[in-house]
């Protein structure tokens, strides 16, 4: 998931007053203005004398100043950072990582493969670089080369549900439904939660959307359906009927959908969901995360 370069020194505040009067001209494609802006506020006031020297520091302190920056959300710092601490002679697979995953956040696909690759490279069995490196293909539009990234990151870390969790969504983009379902049945074999936390990117403990939202909410009820799991059909029904699949056509003789077709629950949920899709106020007060339960 070329890498531009954001070693930029503090601003003073005479530049800042000066770049403040361009705000409202180029706020979002100036970098170093949008940059010197978040720099104005009294949360960096209380950050930045505290940052490591990057001349000094060990690379783990600048790695940890890395870590705060990021979660603050001030990515092109936490990247300078990361940098730094490269440069001190830190973990270079890790640090890259951390770095491509900073990109991705950035939504900088094409820098964040170059980081991710870098390492895989110095070290060729590291799972999650994989799982990274295909999110930043996947999110590339590069499904194929993704899906032999992921591949190589279960390959390495079998007991990963998020990696079980993105190969199954590289395998649904290229329409290959069935190694699909059986990946995101590993994925929930191993995390029950995986498809609930949401996320984006398919980084760290986060799972992939794909550009078919509708049909993934349909495979993901046939899944619930083969394990019986009642209340997951409901719900992922509904929510693929909410992204405009036809969801009624679709279960027409599919066996897995025998015992769901008159379900009452699932067609009071369709029903709303068709409500929610076309603006309509359903009857009922079910919605689709929350299905009634029949006693």
């Amino acid at each position: 998931m070329i890498a531009r370069r954001y070693f930029l020194s503090l601003l003073s505040l005479a530049i800042l007053t000066g770049t403040m009067a361009l705000r409202a001209q180029e706020p979002a494609t100036n970098p170093a203005v949008a940059r010197a802006l978040r720099h104005a506020t009294a949360e960096w006031d209380m950050i930045a004398p505290h940052l490591p020297d990057p001349a000094t520091a060990t690379p783990d302190k600048l790695a940890q100043a890395a870590d705060v920056l990021r979660a603050r959300r001030y990515q092109e710092d936490a990247l300078d950072y990361y940098r730094y601490a490269l440069q001190r002679g830190g973990d270079e697979s890790k640090l890259q990582n951390d770095v491509g995953v900073t990109l991705l956040e950035l939504n900088r696909p094409i820098e964040a493969r170059i980081a991710f690759k870098r390492a895989v490279q110095v070290k060729p069995k590291y799972a999650q670089g994989w799982n990274n490196l295909g999110a930043a293909e996947y999110v590339a539009g590069n499904p194929k080369a993704a899906l032999v990234d992921y591949l190589r990151a279960v390959k390495f870390n079998k007991k990963e549900a998020v990696f079980h969790a993105n190969l199954g969504t590289a395998y649904f983009e290229l329409k290959d439904y069935e190694s699909a379902r059986s990946q995101f049945e590993k994925a929930m074999q191993l995390d029950n939660g995986v498809f609930q936390s949401g996320g984006w990117a398919g980084v760290e403990a986060h799972v992939l959307s794909t550009s078919d939202h509708g049909r993934f909410c349909f495979e993901m009820a046939k899944m619930a359906a083969r394990q019986h799991n009642d209340d997951e059909v409901v719900r992922w029904l509904a929510r693929s009927s909410e992204a405009g699949f036809e969801v009624k056509e679709q279960m027409v003789g599919d066996k897995d959908f025998d015992a769901y077709r008159k379900d009452p629950r699932v067609l009071m949920a369709l029903k709303n969901a068709k409500a929610m899709r076309t603006g309509q106020i359903a009857d009922s007060g079910l919605t689709p995360d929350a299905p009634a339960k029949v006693n």
